[in-house]
This record gives C-alpha cells, structure tokens and sequence, in this order.
C-alpha cells in the first residue's frame, strides 16, 4: 500500500474553512459550541483502517475501526466503534444484539442518516442523525482509551479528542446513547 500524506501542523480550533465541505465545518462549530478541545491533522484520502495507521501515529491514538451496519431488513442501524487491530465478525456481534443476522450497511444509508460516505464513517456523523435511526455500540476495549481518533465526517481530516467527551458531551448534544459491546 502507499503511503499517505500527513501534515505535520496540528490543529487544536477550527481550521481554515476554505474548501472544506458545509458538514465538516459544523462539526468544527459543535465542538466548539460543547466546549470539546480536539487536535487535528489534514492528509490525504483515508478510507481504510491501514491508511488510518500514519495518521494514528501522527496523533498518537490508537486506531479506532468505524462500522456502519444494519440487519437484514435494512430497518435498524448500527454504528460500532472498535479497536482498529481487532477483526470483527458478525456472528460475535449479532449474537450480543440478538438479531439473527448483521451486514455493512449501503452507501445510501450513510449519507440518508449519517450524512457521510464510505471511509468517512465516525461518531461525529451521529450529530447528523436528528431521528435517531442509528443506535451506537462501543467496543468495552475503546472505554480504557483516553482518546478516541475520529474523522469529521470527510476522511482528509482525522482528530483526537477524549473519549469521556464524545461519550459524555458530544452523545449528550446529539441525544444517542450507546451500548458496550465486548468483541
């Protein structure tokens, strides 16, 4: 795989804005607004967990796996946070849920509910979900985390941010709860 490009400048408020897209500058605007410190880096597109990893190091967070998916009548989304390392298989996880059968949810779901596309997926998007039609899981592993890495919604920008913020502020703001998982 090639590598990626990461900017060695950090930021730590909202960046410049110019050229950015309208739904990664108000998750810049919301976590100002909730009071949430984060650190950022842009780099190039970053759609896999592999091509997270330069970015990772960069921020020095542990890799974290976003899996956006549902059951097999497209009526319940899920949303999974998990260690980027660990494999996942979904029988493990239906079983926790008790539904018969999980799969990746379509494109068109991301966005209807999530406003995000495929490589994007990230807990921010759940600021997206007014309905609540996402419900979230969280590997019990990411809870011992002090940070969690996240994009904003577009995968050439990836940030930092204190997993008891997003579990306590940001869900809070967005009105989801969510359930621990073990994997």
């Amino acid at each position: 795989m090639d590598e990626i490009f990461v900017s060695k400048d950090h930021f730590t408020s909202k960046p410049d804005c110019t050229g950015r897209l309208e739904k990664e500058i108000r998750v810049y605007d919301a976590l100002d607004k909730l009071g949430i410190p984060y650190e950022g880096v842009d780099h190039d597109v970053a759609p896999t967990i592999e091509a997270c990893q330069a970015i990772e190091k960069e921020l020095g967070i542990m890799p974290c796996k976003n899996l956006f998916l549902r059951n097999r009548q497209k009526t319940t989304f899920f949303l999974l946070l998990m260690p980027g390392e660990k494999k996942f298989y979904t029988k493990d996880l239906s079983s926790q849920l008790g539904i018969s059968r999980l799969s990746f949810a379509e494109p068109e779901f991301m966005e209807k509910y999530l406003d995000i596309t495929p490589g994007s997926v990230s807990v921010l998007g759940l600021m997206n979900d007014k309905d609540w039609y996402v419900d979230l899981l969280v590997d019990k592993e990411l809870l011992n985390q002090e940070y969690i890495g996240c994009h904003p919604c577009i995968n050439t920008s990836s940030l930092k941010i204190k997993t008891d913020d997003i579990l306590k502020k940001f869900l809070k703001y967005t009105g989801h709860r969510y359930r621990v998982v073990e994997l």
